[in-house]
């Protein structure tokens, strides 16, 4: 076994270059599919790697894992070094927080070496008896992924009802657990969403189940004990741009159907102590118009609503008649304020919003009709609200806070005395001091005058302002979904070694509001784009970084951004970390077979629209490939993938190698087993960040022995 307390790494040795020149990246077969579309003919040399039923592709995909492996392996010691790293910054025993449901305290516990956690409780009081509920180390022994989609306890709490995915596609089993006896009920039911919802009876439960483009689409009426094949269909959602889940109310009165799509939702609800009463809607659907139910009390529903308001605002409804005519405002619309979430209790209205792209928790004393503020005390920070307990009379709420230097903080918060306590602090190591941080908010200027925040961290014995500073840039940018400074343990392996960490809260996110998200979307997606391109060109004229010093890292849809900054401004970057990237836009957004294709017509554009499709093929990753110098690229997939089909980023690495004047290194690694998240196991996730890391400091001509940058190299 390798000795990994014996290293001796030096990347730039004249014996790793020669067995880099002797490695052959592999070698796509060009088969010319034409498309016509618009009266434009477009084509995609590589579309045969979309069957992997093909043995070829299969054979491909093996070779390209071969590959990345062969590239990396005069990195091996170094990884391993990096994943011990990451691995001693997770806490071996763990605990989360218990929260009080229906007389129960629920809470996950790790022990030491394990890989998943147990899911258990206690009933009454914390210092009652613990009950397992989930074994899931054993029920994960012979499993590579094992991912809990859902779980749902009866209102008795005697029956458990779980959802498992085993092949990271997103397709659950749905099981049923007697908690009494810890037997399983004798059926299952396969190809749901993992949403539920149980009626008061304590045998009646509405389920999801999946389309053929696993949308969430049909809900469902079983009967514990009964075959699912006598199951009640009870709604099915025809439009394909929208997708279903369901939910009960805080008080247990009301079960919610709820139908989304991007910009525009319905709700329908049913008497939970009734299964055979009807469905009842709440407000039919409106084009761009969303409302969410996430409370209730009395005979009044509480609804967050865009209607009227572009940051949302809450709204109050009678339950006889919750239709938009009979909308009170409770929280008005604040034009500077994005409302996020909000809760209702007995004496107070809690109110999470986002102001200058920082959170601010507020709330109402309902008695004295005053507002108040919860004060964190920093400036670049990230905080959530939550509650401990289903007491609707709790005079007490609980908050997570962290920055880039702050690890995961659980406060409780008592809102008649404004004291707050810290119940519990992500451990990370007994060697981190956060003190030897600094993190700082900074703004960019877009090309279009716009100031786009900035995070940073870096270590400040490390940290020079002259230019040489290596920096690591991430971001998302898409959905709505904010890139938020969240305190990431992983990065200090590259802060300890003197590269920087940034976020750019770019456009298509909704840090400063709903504006935010709206300029970075459909007809001003490339805003997301040009404001990292912005902010990248801001940190190397600042001097943060240098152009040969800076990587750029996004996943997912923040992966296309990866794709299209990539194919913008090759020069700008010495190297690209794009995971689980989806680059093939314009073919994915007219196959409506695929998953999620017709639910984000209205994140993206649908190309069956000449002005969408025009713009669309403007910016997609795929099809604006050209000859370039381009930088080191990594990039991962998921063959089991079905949010983006692995395909995608097998099909750009194929087009950048083609395209690509440089010499840089261009490697796809892919999970042959797994889906979008990857390895499911706490550990075994850390490997792809070491991989990852080892490949960042190995460009940037890292030397582990020495500690010192030394040339870098070709670029």
């Amino acid at each position: 076994m390798r000795n990994k307390h014996c290293i001796s790494v030096l990347f730039l040795s004249f014996s790793f270059l020669l067995a880099e020149a002797q490695l052959t990246a592999p070698v796509a077969k060009k088969q010319p599919k034409v498309f016509d579309e618009h009266g434009t003919k477009r084509v995609d040399d590589y579309y045969w790697l979309s069957d992997k039923k093909d043995t070829a592709v299969i054979n491909h995909l093996k070779a390209e894992n071969a590959y990345f492996e062969a590239s990396l392996r005069h990195t091996e010691a170094f990884q391993q070094k990096l994943y011990d790293e990451l691995v001693s910054r997770i806490p071996q025993r763990d605990i989360s927080l218990p929260t009080r449901r229906n007389g129960y305290w629920y809470y996950n516990r790790f022990e030491e070496g394990k890989q998943y956690p147990y899911y258990v409780r206690k009933k009454g009081t914390l210092s009652a008896a613990e009950q397992v509920l989930l074994d899931i180390p054993e029920m994960a022994k012979n499993h590579q992924i094992f991912l809990l989609r859902g779980t749902n306890n009866s209102p008795n709490g005697g029956i458990l009802a779980y959802s498992v995915d085993t092949s990271g596609d997103r397709l659950s089993t749905l099981y049923f657990k007697d908690l009494g006896t810890d037997k399983l009920y004798p059926e299952t039911i396969s190809n749901t969403s993992g949403s539920t919802a149980w009626f008061n009876d304590n045998k009646t439960i509405y389920y999801v189940v999946n389309d053929h483009t696993v949308r969430a689409y049909k809900v469902m009426r079983h009967l514990l004990g009964t075959a699912p094949s006598t199951d009640t269909e009870i709604y099915t959602e025809k439009d394909s741009t929208y997708s279903v889940s369901v939910s009960k109310s805080k008080d247990n009165k009301y079960i919610f159907i709820g139908s989304f799509s991007t910009n525009t939702s319905e709700y329908r609800f049913i008497d939970a102590n009734d299964p055979a009463s009807s469905v009842k809607i709440v407000q039919p659907r409106t084009l761009n118009v969303e409302y969410y139910l996430r409370s209730f009390e009395g005979d009044v529903f509480h609804i967050l609503t865009n209607k009227d308001a572009k940051n949302f605002k809450l709204v109050t409804a009678p339950v006889k008649d919750p239709s938009m005519k009979n909308w009170k405002d409770l929280i008005p619309h604040n034009p500077k304020a994005y409302l996020e979430s909000y809760e209702i209790l007995k004496d107070y209205i809690m109110a999470q919003t986002k102001e200058n792209g920082l959170t601010q928790i507020r709330y109402l004393d309902r008695k004295r009709k005053q507002w108040q503020q919860v004060n964190f005390g920093q400036d670049a920070y990230v905080a959530n609200m939550y509650m401990a307990t289903d007491d609707y009379a709790t005079d007490s709420i609980r908050y997570n806070f962290n920055s880039l230097t702050t690890p995961s903080s659980d406060y409780l918060y008592n809102l008649s005395t404004q004291q707050k306590q810290l119940l519990k602090q992500q451990k990370v190591g007994d060697a981190f001091n956060p003190d030897l941080y600094e993190t700082k908010r900074i703004w960019a200027t877009a090309t279009d005058g716009t100031k786009v925040p900035v995070s940073i961290v870096y270590k400040k014995d490390k940290f020079k302002k002259d230019g040489t500073m290596p920096l690591y840039l991430y971001s998302y940018g898409s959905y709505g979904s904010n890139s938020d400074p969240y305190f990431n343990s992983a990065a200090i392996s590259l802060l300890d070694r003197g590269v920087s960490y940034a976020i750019a809260h770019i456009r298509g996110g909704q840090e400063l509001g709903r504006d935010w998200y709206e300029q970075g979307r459909i007809l001003t997606k490339k805003n997301t784009f040009t404001d990292f391109i912005d902010v990248a060109d801001y940190m190397v004229k600042e001097k943060y970084t240098s152009a040969d010093r800076m990587f750029a890292n996004g996943v997912s849809a923040g992966g296309m951004l990866m794709g299209a900054i990539t194919n913008m401004r090759p020069d700008l970057f010495r190297g690209i970390i794009a995971e689980v990237p989806w680059m093939d836009v314009i073919t994915d957004m007219f196959n409506t077979d695929l998953p999620l294709t017709t639910l984000e017509y209205d994140e993206w554009g649908d190309p069956n629209k000449p002005e969408h499709y025009k713009y669309m093929l403007s910016w997609s990753p795929m099809d604006n490939v050209k000859p370039a110098k381009y930088p080191a690229i990594f990039a991962t997939g998921g063959l089991n993938d079905t949010q983006v089909p692995y395909f995608s980023p097998a099909k750009w690495v194929a087009k950048i190698r083609e395209n690509n004047t440089g010499t840089n290194p261009v490697l796809f690694r892919i999970e042959m087993g797994a889906g979008h998240g990857g390895q499911s196991g706490r550990f075994i996730r850390q490997k792809l960040t070491a991989q990852k890391f080892s490949f960042v400091l190995d460009q940037l001509g890292w030397n582990e022995e020495t500690k010192t940058f030394n040339t870098l190299k070709g670029f």
